[in-house]
């Protein structure tokens, strides 16, 4: 079991069940899933861009990705129904901890002048969206194998009801929220 997950059960539920008033331990808000998404526009016309995005987030996430495709066809963007445009990672339970573990301990902290990520990037509902300029603040990614620097996003989905019990619950995870 991950440091994180083993720290969440100890000391973040009874924190949090203190600074909420829960009475319940099943009303204390926990992190559900985190789905990696990266958009490909160009991996319609190049399919190595696609084979290469899809071996780097399998390298940063231990999960082999899901290539989404369109749904529709768009003839600006010389797109057809049914071609690659993106691919995603959903990961859960374990692997979901690992994934926080070294998100927030080694790959935030490598972002070139980083003083923390935006408190307000939350959607209402307790869950939070994070964007990523590039691969290379993974360890895992060597900068050698690359053939293009590409961004992604990162969800970060919890059962919190609000906003504030979100931010709370990843805070207490270690997040490192910038000051408004």
């Amino acid at each position: 079991m991950s440091k994180l997950k083993t720290y969440y059960q100890e000391t973040i539920v009874p924190k949090l069940k203190e600074q909420f008033g829960y009475t319940n331990i099943h009303q204390v808000p926990k992190v559900t899933k985190v789905v990696i998404n990266r958009g490909l526009g160009e991996a319609s016309q190049n399919a190595k861009a696609l084979e290469s995005s899809l071996s780097e987030l399998a390298v940063i996430t231990g999960q082999k990705p899901v290539v989404t495709r369109a749904k529709k066809a768009i003839a600006g963007f010389k797109i057809r129904q049914g071609m690659p445009v993106g691919a995603m990672v959903t990961l859960r339970s374990d692997k979901m901890y690992a994934f926080l573990e070294r998100l927030i301990n080694l790959s935030l902290p490598r972002i070139r002048d980083f003083r923390g990520i935006s408190p307000k990037s939350f959607d209402g509902r307790g869950n939070y969206s994070l964007g990523v300029k590039e691969q290379l603040i993974f360890p895992e990614i060597e900068y050698d194998s690359i053939d293009q620097i590409r961004g992604f996003d990162i969800s970060i989905i919890t059962t919190a009801n609000t906003d504030e019990e979100g931010r709370a619950l990843l805070k207490e995870m270690g997040m490192p929220f910038r000051d408004k």
